[in-house]
């Protein structure tokens, strides 16, 4: 199957060699500091080589708002397409390797030849996303009042059925998990009953989790509002921890960022999912007000920090008995080029974690010992400003990725050629989740 024009290595190579010079400098200069304080520079870049995360097929499309959606030059018609962009994404940073999937946005005619066209792109998949929250064209019944929630069993029977329908299509084309988010809940008081309507998710989620493949694993989605603004049936981290554990061992929680109301502690949630075992995944965007789906970063870059401080904490724990989470970007792009935006996120979840590598793990529990706040703050802002972006050009560079990814795709002209190659199309299977 042609995928039309693609970034080459060798132009890759070609703009690396041009970097590289000042690169080096700045990586000598960056590693003599680093040496000051004890810490070694090369073992920071071997794991941020290591690092990687997946990228959402609804994501290199443009997104919608809750007016209007307006068509981004040169965007995905298929699902074929999403996987070049997701590819090439790939090419450059060299830490996505894999992509979500959204069933039925994605849906293969034969997950087969979907495969193989992912494995001559050299990407793999990750979660499989179910859709309960609209209803498709010829669907019988409707979500319109909720799916595995519902009053009628025959509307949760439905959504219970296209969920095993993911999990299907996910083992054919190699994927591990299931993410399930639904947009149950009630506009108005009174509208739902509270715990009736939990009692359905768990009868609902149990026929899923039935269906799971021994090596799968099911994460729980949980959302403050949206599309329901006054209650939603998974609203919190504490409700979605509540069902993994009437699950099972292969079931548990998954943070998307956005989730969350204005200035809530978002890396103790994660302390506290990591310390319980039931922090399956992530879904990484930034917010202000809401679930805006913005660029990693962008808005909370110390939070970012914090969260990461918290992942590499537990990693370097002894006792650890739980696999570790799985990362994916989940991001709406809808003032921006939808690839430009993934590059930039993914950058920006690099050098979260690598500045997290650089805290002093002993010196900060020196002084947390001692109820010394701000020696404790101190310790944590110098890994934070620091400016690590010399070792994640070398990642990337050490990995055959671009030095400079934003860089080379603008200069490839990707988008002018994808534009040549792909319609404006009026409509589109991405969107908002």
């Amino acid at each position: 199957m042609d995928t039309g024009f693609t970034i080459d290595q060798s132009f890759i190579a070609q703009e690396n060699e041009r970097a590289l010079p000042d690169l080096e400098r700045d990586y000598s200069m960056l590693s003599a500091q680093l040496e000051r304080r004890g810490i070694a520079i090369e073992a920071i870049t071997k794991n941020v080589q290591k690092f990687a995360v997946a990228v959402p097929s609804w994501g290199v499309g443009t997104g919608g708002t809750r007016f209007a959606r307006f068509a981004g030059e040169g965007e995905p018609r298929n699902v074929f397409d999403k996987l070049v962009d997701c590819a090439m994404i790939h090419r450059l940073t060299r830490a996505t390797p894999r992509v979500a999937l959204h069933i039925p946005w994605d849906k293969p005619e034969d997950p087969r030849v979907l495969r193989q066209f992912a494995d001559s792109l050299h990407i793999g998949f990750d979660a499989m996303n179910s859709n309960t929250f609209q209803d498709q064209p010829g669907q019988a019944l409707s979500y319109k009042f909720g799916s595995l929630t519902h009053a009628d069993r025959s509307v949760r029977k439905l959504a219970i059925n296209h969920n095993i329908e993911c999990i299907k299509i996910g083992n054919e084309l190699g994927s591990k998990s299931l993410s399930v988010w639904i947009g149950d809940g009630g506009n108005f008081p009174g509208q739902i009953d509270f715990r009736t309507s939990l009692e359905r998710y768990l009868e609902s989620a149990r026929e899923i989790y039935a269906s799971l493949p021994d090596d799968w694993q099911l994460f729980i989605e949980y959302k403050l509002y949206e599309p329901a603004f006054y209650s939603t049936v998974i609203n919190d981290w504490g409700t979605a921890y509540y069902v993994a554990e009437q699950l099972g061992s292969k079931a548990s929680c998954l943070v998307d960022l956005g989730h969350h109301a204005p200035n809530v502690n978002i890396e103790m949630i994660v302390a506290r999912l990591l310390q319980f075992g039931r922090l399956g995944g992530f879904h990484f965007n930034d917010s202000k007000y809401g679930d805006d789906d913005l660029d990693a970063g962008s808005i909370k870059p110390f939070q970012l920090f914090l969260i990461f401080h918290e992942l590499v904490q537990e990693s370097l724990r002894s006792t650890r008995q739980s696999p570790p989470p799985t990362y994916m970007i989940d991001q709406s792009h809808n003032v921006t080029d939808p690839i430009e935006s993934l590059i930039n996120t993914v950058e920006e979840l690099q050098r979260a974690y690598a500045q997290a590598l650089l805290v002093n793990r002993e010196e900060l529990s020196f002084y947390q010992e001692r109820n010394d706040a701000i020696m404790a703050l101190k310790t944590l802002k110098r890994a934070f400003t620091t400016d690590v972006s010399p070792i994640l050009g070398m990642a990337r560079q050490r990995n055959d990725g671009a030095i400079d990814p934003l860089h080379v795709f603008r200069l490839s002209q990707y988008r002018k050629w994808k534009i040549a190659e792909r319609p404006v199309a009026t409509t589109t299977t991405t969107g908002i989740v």
